[in-house]
């Protein structure tokens, strides 16, 4: 069985308007996780969620729900089959402390007995022939959790287990137990798909060797930090400098389009360079210009010197915290 490889979905950063310039420059993921969609009790989606349903013409996107309402969920999932979405993802990983606070996320994880209630009321109340995957978490607070969570896991029809090896707490501190994908492998007859420090395809390569019967890898700060990553992990070439110049300036311009004036799209785009910078050998004084700038003309000078004057980095990575 291959493996396939996913892109995952990172607010702010994989909207719909990175996910086709990406997939056209440098080769998609066999699936697009959306960023959440967070339905309440308006049964209403906000227009920028729409946006993230419908603009993915052509390629394989899967969206991802944030609730911790079953209702909610189902009612979301009803108008996502509607539009045409046999799929959704059910986003119990997200270790933001605003997002956990309210019991969503992997805030769900501390109170097993009400995941568990919710997961039966989804499955009950499915459209018939809608597949759920769940990207979670092995804890809000211990790995000793996981052990619970995935016997609950293992009573459901799960389209994919999508697991990061940190608890909620961690966030991305540290290092994802790796190691615990072959535990994992060992305790469900569920599809199994890693996420988790993958920045490298030496890194696709050790995960691909150590657990073969894996469905597929998810990889997100890799691959925001270096874009060609995925193409790179299948044998291919690494990110041309023409090619990382044509990325930025197609999305800059988009983001100008859709957002509400030029500031507006660069603050968008500092969130970008915060990880596209290690792609390069030493962003720091660009990124140090990127945060001063305030004017599309500064900012767009800050990126014809950082493409004029910066070696590209042959082993992109994410900056430190990041």
């Amino acid at each position: 069985m291959k493996i396939k490889y996913y892109a995952a979905p990172m607010e702010g950063l994989t909207g719909y308007l990175f996910r086709p310039i990406h997939n056209e420059i440098f080769g998609g993921a066999d699936r697009y996780f959306t960023p959440f969609v967070s339905p309440n009790a308006t049964c209403k989606f906000q227009t920028k969620e729409l946006d993230e349903l419908q603009h993915n013409g052509g390629m394989a996107v899967i969206p991802q729900i944030l609730t911790n309402c079953s209702e909610h969920f189902l009612w979301a999932a009803r108008e996502m089959w509607e539009m045409g979405y046999r799929e959704v993802n059910f986003n119990l990983g997200c270790p933001s402390g605003t997002v956990t606070a309210k019991r969503k996320g992997a805030g769900a994880l501390a109170y097993p007995d009400e995941l568990d209630r919710m997961l039966g009321e989804i499955f009950a109340g499915l459209p018939q022939g809608m597949g759920v995957s769940v990207k979670t978490r092995i804890g809000k607070e211990s790995p000793e959790e996981w052990g619970r969570l995935l016997e609950i896991y293992n009573r459901y029809p799960l389209a994919e287990l999508i697991v990061h090896p940190r608890v909620q707490k961690e966030f991305y501190r540290g290092r994802a137990r790796r190691e615990m994908a072959g535990e994992i492998l060992a305790a469900t007859e569920l599809p199994v798909c890693y996420n988790g420090d993958v920045f490298s395809p030496e890194d696709a390569c050790a995960v691909e060797r150590d657990y073969p019967r894996l469905s597929a890898v998810m990889v997100g700060r890799g691959l925001v930090t270096d874009p060609a990553l995925l193409r790179r992990i299948r044998g291919g070439t690494p990110a041309s400098r023409e090619e990382l110049r044509q990325f930025h300036d197609r999305l800059f311009e988009a983001y100008c389009r859709r957002l509400s004036g030029d500031l507006n799209a660069i603050y968008r785009m500092r969130e970008l360079w915060n990880y596209l910078s290690g792609s390069f050998t030493d962003p720091d004084d660009f990124l140090k210009r990127v945060r001063k700038a305030k004017t599309r003309t500064d900012y767009l000078s800050a990126v014809e010197r950082l493409f004029g004057e910066n070696a590209l980095n042959p082993h992109p990575l994410p900056p430190p915290g990041k």
